[in-house]
C-alpha cells in the first residue's frame, strides 16, 4: 500500500525529507507558505530558494493550502520553526483525525515553556504519546538530497509507529533506526545546535581543533547530563542522536548552526549574524530554553549558559571563552549508565 506523506516546511530538510520519503515509494505533499515557491516547486521540480540544482522525485506535491496537505494523510511531517509550530497547529488542529501520525523533524525547545516539540505537538493537536514520532541524527539535508548515505533515527513511545514512520523514510542511502527515547532523542538534537554555535565562535576566533574536540566532547556531556536528569537513556547520547548529530553540526560547514556562530566569532553583531543567515538556527533561540531546562532539573550547562551569555545578554565571545577557561578544575564525569548518580557534574 502507498502510505501518503505531507509534510509542513519546505526549508531545506522539509525538502529534503520529502525526496527521502518519495524514493521510498510514498506519495509526498509539501506545505509551503509562500505562493511563489509552491508554484516553482511544481513546475520546475525544484526548490531554488533551500536546494537549487536539486530535482525532487515526481511523486512530490507542493500546496500553500494546509488542508489540501492534509488530506488523505496518513503522516504528518513538521519541519517548521520550533519557535512558531503551537500556533500553526494549534489554527489547524481540525484538519487532523484521530488517527493521524505525527513526525517531528524539529530540533529545538520552545520559549517560555521550555517543553520539547513532541510536547508541543500533544499539547496543539492532543495525539498522545503514541502517534508522535521525533526524526533526530546526523542528517545534513544538502548531503541526503545528493543521495550520499546518511542514518538517523525514529524516536516514538510506540513501536509500531515507530516502525510506520521508519518504512516511510528507507531508502538505500537513508537508513533510520528505531529508538523508543523520545526524551534522549530531542535533547540531543537540540542541544547539539548550541555546541554548534559555539564550535562555530571558537573557530570564528581561530582557536584551533583542540578547543572544538574540547567543547563537542564537553557539549557531549553537557547534553547527557541535561537529558538523563529529564530521564532519557544515557547510552541514546552515545549513538546517533546524539554524538553523530553533534560531530555532523559541530563539524560541516554546512551546518547554519555553526556558520552562525562562526559570524559572531569573527566579530559579526548577533543582528549583523541574523541579516546574513538566510535559514533558522534553531540554537540561537533555544539556548535561552535550553539554560532554563537545566536550572529547572539542577544541572549545569556551561556551554549553553555561555551561548545565552553572547546571543541573549551582549556579552563578547573572548570574555566568554575566558570564563569558560577559568572555571574551577574538576574530575571528568564517567559518562556510563551506572554513574546517573554524579552525571550532574560540570
Amino acid at each position: 500500500m502507498t502510505r501518503r506523506v505531507a509534510v509542513y516546511g519546505a526549508g531545506s530538510w522539509g525538502t529534503a525529507f520529502s525526496l527521502v520519503a518519495a524514493d521510498a515509494g510514498c506519495e509526498v505533499t509539501l506545505w509551503a507558505r509562500r505562493p511563489e515557491l509552491v508554484d516553482e516547486i511544481n513546475m520546475t521540480g525544484e526548490n531554488g530558494d533551500y536546494l537549487p540544482g536539486v530535482e525532487l522525485p515526481k511523486r512530490v506535491r507542493a500546496t500553500c493550502d494546509p488542508a489540501d496537505a492534509a488530506r488523505g494523510a496518513d503522516i504528518v511531517v513538521l519541519a517548521v520553526s520550533a519557535q512558531h509550530v503551537r500556533g500553526q497547529l494549534e489554527g489547524w488542529r481540525e484538519l487532523w483525525t484521530p488517527s493521524t501520525k505525527f513526525v517531528s523533524l524539529m530540533k529545538g525547545v520552545e520559549l517560555g515553556t521550555n517543553k520539547l516539540m513532541s510536547e508541543v505537538i500533544s499539547e496543539a493537536t492532543g495525539a498522545r504519546p503514541d502517534r508522535i514520532a521525533v526524526v533526530s541524527g546526523p542528517n545534513l539535508a544538502r548531503e541526503i538530497v545528493e543521495r550520499k548515505p546518511a542514518a538517523t533515527v525514529v524516536a516514538c513511545a510506540d513501536e509500531g509507529t515507530a516502525a510506520l514512520v521508519q518504512s516511510v523514510c528507507h531508502t538505500p542511502y537513508f537508513r533510520p533506526y528505531t529508538n523508543p527515547d523520545v526524551i534522549g532523542c530531542e535533547v540531543g538534537g537540540a542541544i547539539k545546535n548550541v555546541i554548534a554555535l559555539a564550535v562555530g565562535v571558537t573557530d570564528g576566533m581561530g582557536l584551533g581543533d583542540n578547543a572544538k574536540a574540547a567543547l563537542i566532547t564537553r557539549g557531549l556531556a553537557e547534553g547527557t547530563r541535561l537529558g538523563v536528569a529529564m530521564g532519557a537513556d544515557p547510552l541514546t547520547f552515545a549513538g546517533l542522536a546524539g554524538m553523530g548529530d553533534l560531530v555532523a553540526t559541530c563539524a560541516s560547514a554546512l551546518s547554519r548552526n555553526h556558520s552562525f556562530g562562526f559570524r559572531l566569532g569573527s566579530g559579526l553583531t548577533v543582528a549583523e549574524a541574523r541579516k546574513a543567515t538566510t535559514q533558522t538556527a534553531e540554537g540561537v533561540a533555544s539556548c535561552k530554553a535550553i539554560e532554563a531546562l537545566g536550572l529547572r532539573h539542577g544541572v549545569e550547562l556551561p556551554i549553553t549558559e555561555a551561548m545565552a551569555a553572547i546571543i541573549h545578554h551582549g556579552q563578547k565571545p573572548a570574555d566568554v571563552v575566558d570564563a569558560l577557561m577559568s572555571r574551577a578544575p574538576k574530575a571528568e564525569a564517567a559518562l556510563l549508565p551506572d554513574s546517573v548518580g554524579s552525571i550532574r557534574q560540570a
